[in-house]
Protein backbone atom coordinates (compact mmCIF):
# COMPACT_ATOMS: atom_id res chain seq x y z
CA UNK A 1 0.00 0.00 0.00
CA UNK A 2 1.65 3.53 -1.40
CA UNK A 3 1.25 6.24 1.90
CA UNK A 4 0.43 9.94 1.63
CA UNK A 5 2.77 12.31 2.32
CA UNK A 6 2.18 15.95 3.32
CA UNK A 7 5.50 17.71 2.75
CA UNK A 8 5.37 21.69 3.47
CA UNK A 9 8.17 24.45 4.80
CA UNK A 10 6.62 26.65 7.53
CA UNK A 11 8.54 29.16 9.77
CA UNK A 12 9.04 29.29 13.39
CA UNK A 13 5.86 31.05 13.95
CA UNK A 14 3.75 28.57 12.23
CA UNK A 15 3.59 30.76 8.55
CA UNK A 16 3.31 28.30 5.44
CA UNK A 17 3.41 31.54 2.81
CA UNK A 18 6.17 30.50 0.28
CA UNK A 19 6.08 34.02 -1.26
CA UNK A 20 7.30 35.54 2.08
CA UNK A 21 10.64 32.66 2.21
CA UNK A 22 12.83 30.65 0.51
CA UNK A 23 14.13 27.43 1.33
CA UNK A 24 17.88 27.25 1.29
CA UNK A 25 19.57 24.76 -1.18
CA UNK A 26 19.91 21.61 1.24
CA UNK A 27 15.75 22.11 1.75
CA UNK A 28 15.39 22.13 -1.54
CA UNK A 29 18.03 19.05 -2.56
CA UNK A 30 15.56 17.77 0.48
CA UNK A 31 12.15 18.18 -1.27
CA UNK A 32 14.06 17.15 -4.93
CA UNK A 33 14.50 13.76 -3.22
CA UNK A 34 11.07 13.22 -1.73
CA UNK A 35 10.02 13.99 -5.39
CA UNK A 36 11.98 11.46 -6.87
CA UNK A 37 10.51 8.60 -4.24
CA UNK A 38 6.82 9.86 -5.36
CA UNK A 39 4.44 8.67 -8.40
CA UNK A 40 1.69 10.58 -7.77
CA UNK A 41 1.34 14.46 -6.69
CA UNK A 42 -2.10 15.59 -4.78
CA UNK A 43 -3.37 19.14 -5.01
CA UNK A 44 -5.99 21.25 -4.42
CA UNK A 45 -6.76 24.07 -7.14
CA UNK A 46 -4.41 27.14 -5.90
CA UNK A 47 -1.20 25.11 -4.90
CA UNK A 48 -1.63 22.99 -8.54
CA UNK A 49 -2.06 26.52 -10.10
CA UNK A 50 0.90 27.93 -8.40
CA UNK A 51 2.86 24.83 -9.64
CA UNK A 52 2.08 24.01 -12.87
CA UNK A 53 2.91 25.14 -15.08
CA UNK A 54 5.51 26.69 -13.45
CA UNK A 55 7.92 23.93 -12.80
CA UNK A 56 7.29 22.08 -15.95
CA UNK A 57 8.55 25.26 -17.58
CA UNK A 58 11.22 25.56 -15.94
CA UNK A 59 11.70 22.00 -17.02
CA UNK A 60 11.39 22.12 -20.43
CA UNK A 61 13.59 25.52 -20.60
CA UNK A 62 16.96 24.53 -23.17
CA UNK A 63 18.59 27.59 -21.73
CA UNK A 64 18.44 27.09 -17.98
CA UNK A 65 21.52 26.71 -16.15
CA UNK A 66 22.08 23.59 -14.17
CA UNK A 67 21.20 24.21 -10.36
CA UNK A 68 19.23 22.96 -7.66
CA UNK A 69 15.59 24.25 -8.81
CA UNK A 70 16.21 22.93 -12.25
CA UNK A 71 17.20 19.79 -11.06
CA UNK A 72 13.82 19.98 -8.69
CA UNK A 73 11.80 20.87 -12.03
CA UNK A 74 12.89 18.48 -13.64
CA UNK A 75 11.99 15.75 -11.07
CA UNK A 76 8.46 17.28 -10.23
CA UNK A 77 8.11 17.18 -14.35
CA UNK A 78 9.36 13.08 -14.32
CA UNK A 79 6.74 12.37 -11.17
CA UNK A 80 4.08 10.45 -13.51
CA UNK A 81 0.24 11.23 -12.46
CA UNK A 82 -1.01 14.62 -11.08
CA UNK A 83 -4.67 14.52 -9.45
CA UNK A 84 -5.98 17.92 -8.68
CA UNK A 85 -9.16 18.20 -6.10
CA UNK A 86 -11.28 20.98 -7.28
CA UNK A 87 -14.82 21.82 -8.27
CA UNK A 88 -13.95 25.07 -10.06
CA UNK A 89 -10.81 24.35 -12.09
CA UNK A 90 -12.42 23.79 -15.56
CA UNK A 91 -9.30 22.30 -17.62
CA UNK A 92 -5.71 21.27 -16.64
CA UNK A 93 -2.54 21.41 -18.37
CA UNK A 94 -0.61 18.13 -19.43
CA UNK A 95 -1.88 14.08 -20.18
CA UNK A 96 -0.66 13.36 -17.01
CA UNK A 97 -3.43 15.47 -14.70
CA UNK A 98 -6.79 14.62 -13.64
CA UNK A 99 -9.02 16.41 -12.17
CA UNK A 100 -11.43 15.56 -9.54
CA UNK A 101 -14.32 17.18 -8.52
CA UNK A 102 -16.10 14.43 -5.84
CA UNK A 103 -14.83 11.68 -3.64
CA UNK A 104 -12.03 12.62 -2.28
CA UNK A 105 -11.56 9.59 0.28
CA UNK A 106 -12.59 7.02 -2.11
CA UNK A 107 -10.61 8.77 -4.60
CA UNK A 108 -7.17 8.60 -2.32
CA UNK A 109 -7.91 4.90 -1.17
CA UNK A 110 -7.54 3.82 -4.56
CA UNK A 111 -4.40 5.53 -5.21
CA UNK A 112 -3.74 4.09 -2.04
CA UNK A 113 -4.26 0.62 -3.28
CA UNK A 114 -2.49 1.29 -6.19
CA UNK A 115 1.50 -0.13 -7.22
CA UNK A 116 4.05 2.45 -7.17
CA UNK A 117 5.78 4.96 -5.46
CA UNK A 118 4.51 7.19 -2.54
CA UNK A 119 1.65 10.04 -3.20
CA UNK A 120 2.64 13.09 -2.11
CA UNK A 121 0.62 16.49 -1.13
CA UNK A 122 3.66 18.96 -1.54
CA UNK A 123 2.31 22.42 0.11
CA UNK A 124 -0.41 24.17 0.71
CA UNK A 125 -2.37 24.24 3.65
CA UNK A 126 -6.22 24.28 2.93
CA UNK A 127 -6.54 20.81 1.00
CA UNK A 128 -4.15 19.20 3.41
CA UNK A 129 -6.10 20.02 6.11
CA UNK A 130 -9.14 18.60 5.36
CA UNK A 131 -7.01 15.31 4.08
CA UNK A 132 -5.93 15.48 7.72
CA UNK A 133 -9.34 15.82 9.16
CA UNK A 134 -10.35 12.94 7.24
CA UNK A 135 -7.36 11.10 8.25
CA UNK A 136 -5.88 10.53 5.01
CA UNK A 137 -2.05 11.45 5.79
CA UNK A 138 -0.01 8.42 7.27
CA UNK A 139 3.38 10.87 6.89
CA UNK A 140 3.76 14.72 7.60
CA UNK A 141 7.32 15.82 6.52
CA UNK A 142 7.64 19.41 7.96
CA UNK A 143 10.82 21.51 7.32
CA UNK A 144 10.52 24.35 10.35
CA UNK A 145 13.19 27.04 8.71
CA UNK A 146 14.59 29.91 11.19
CA UNK A 147 12.46 32.40 10.09
CA UNK A 148 9.96 34.51 12.21
CA UNK A 149 7.28 36.31 9.96
CA UNK A 150 4.44 37.53 12.21
CA UNK A 151 1.88 36.89 9.14
CA UNK A 152 0.81 34.82 6.85
CA UNK A 153 -1.07 31.55 5.84
CA UNK A 154 -0.58 29.54 8.72
CA UNK A 155 0.14 25.60 8.82
CA UNK A 156 -3.08 23.58 9.16
CA UNK A 157 -5.18 27.32 9.46
CA UNK A 158 -8.84 25.99 9.24
CA UNK A 159 -7.87 22.30 10.28
CA UNK A 160 -11.71 20.55 11.57
CA UNK A 161 -10.94 17.43 13.41
CA UNK A 162 -13.07 14.91 14.39
CA UNK A 163 -10.53 13.77 17.06
CA UNK A 164 -7.58 14.88 18.28
CA UNK A 165 -4.55 13.77 15.55
CA UNK A 166 -1.87 11.80 17.19
CA UNK A 167 1.58 11.93 15.58
CA UNK A 168 4.97 10.12 16.34
CA UNK A 169 8.12 11.72 15.27
CA UNK A 170 9.69 9.23 13.23
CA UNK A 171 13.65 11.30 12.50
CA UNK A 172 14.67 14.61 12.16
CA UNK A 173 17.39 16.00 10.23
CA UNK A 174 18.92 19.68 10.32
CA UNK A 175 20.43 21.21 8.13
CA UNK A 176 23.46 23.92 8.04
CA UNK A 177 21.02 26.82 7.71
CA UNK A 178 19.50 25.70 10.85
CA UNK A 179 16.55 24.54 9.14
CA UNK A 180 14.88 21.06 10.64
CA UNK A 181 13.24 18.51 8.41
CA UNK A 182 10.71 16.94 11.20
CA UNK A 183 8.96 13.28 9.51
CA UNK A 184 6.31 12.36 12.02
CA UNK A 185 4.17 9.20 11.37
CA UNK A 186 0.19 8.99 11.82
CA UNK A 187 -0.36 6.94 14.99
Amino acid sequence: MRKVIYAINTTLDGYCDHTKFNPDEEVFMYYTQLMRDTGTLLYGRKTYQLMVPYWPDMAKNPSAEPNIALDFARTFEAVGEIVVFSQSLDRAEGEKVKIVRTGITNEILKLKEEQGKNILVHAGVSFPAQLAALGLIDEYRIVVCPIVLGEGRRLFEGINLQEKLQLKLEDSTVFKSGAVALRYLKK
